[in-house]
């Protein structure tokens, strides 16, 4: 059974506290630079990979996109999304990312925000959403950096007096499953390296455009000042890619 930690109800009562989950887009530090790497949106057919709260659905919608298809495999997600929307061009599935079997060029962008590194078989999504795009369209995807998803305690190295002295990187190159702790509950992530995710892409077809490992700006420092610690290592990698 696809992981569904969303469901649980102690889970979820702790990520609707996080500030994205409240403050939605703007509250995400990745936001500005997947935004950034996102086409023209007017009059486009979008597919969100993982919606959640549905931020990425409406905001697709006020940028003029002319219909969205989220999917989740979490019916509270769902709940909360529907909840949160009334606009009858945006469509809610429950389906888990490794299930979707659309038409050949369904869709004109399809985007995924920290979603990907829960499912195992990347090359399989990237082929099927080669599949669905049209030609020329558009992925945009951000996950948890490989730096971050190597070693599975996903931890600072502290000094004796708690200070954060370094992130630990091991067992790089061992892609695969990591059970690692979030939101104090056990999540099961998968580990790749940035030559895996980028080959995976390559190979399903695509044309890389713009690669990201989000060195927080001055701007975002000022914002939140916590952001320092993501200038010693990186915490999201981004892609945008095209079908060809």
């Amino acid at each position: 059974m696809k992981q569904n930690k969303y469901d649980e109800t102690g889970f979820f009562t702790s990520y609707s506290q996080m500030a994205r989950s409240t403050g939605g887009l703007d509250a995400a530090g990745e936001w500005g630079a997947f935004r950034s790497m996102l086409p023209d949106l007017r009059d486009k057919k979008v597919l969100d990979l993982g919606c959640g709260f549905g931020w990425h659905c409406r905001f697709a919608r006020e940028q003029g996109a002319s219909s969205v298809v989220g999917i989740d495999l979490s019916g509270n997600m769902l709940e909360r999304a529907r909840i949160m929307t009334d606009d009858p061009n945006i469509e809610y599935r429950r389906l888990a990312i490794e299930d979707i079997d659309f038409n050949e060029g369904e869709f004109d962008v399809v985007i995924s925000s920290l979603a990907l590194h829960y499912v195992e078989d990347f090359d399989l999504i990237c082929r099927k959403i080669h599949h669905c795009l049209v030609p020329g369209g558009s992925f945009v995807m951000s996950v948890e950096h490989p730096i971050y998803t190597a070693l599975a305690q996903q931890s600072w190295f502290y000094g004796p007096q708690g200070e954060k002295l370094h992130w630990p990187v091991d067992h790089y190159h061992q892609v695969g499953l990591r059970r690692t702790i979030f939101l104090d509950h056990e999540v099961v992530k998968y580990h790749r390296t940035v030559a895996s995710i980028i080959n995976s892409l390559i190979q399903a077809g695509f044309v890389i455009k713009e690669i990201s490992e989000l060195k927080p700006t001055e701007e975002m420092l000022k914002r939140n000042p916590d952001w320092q610690e993501e200038t010693r290592r990186p915490m999201f990698f981004l892609a945008s890619v095209e079908r060809y």
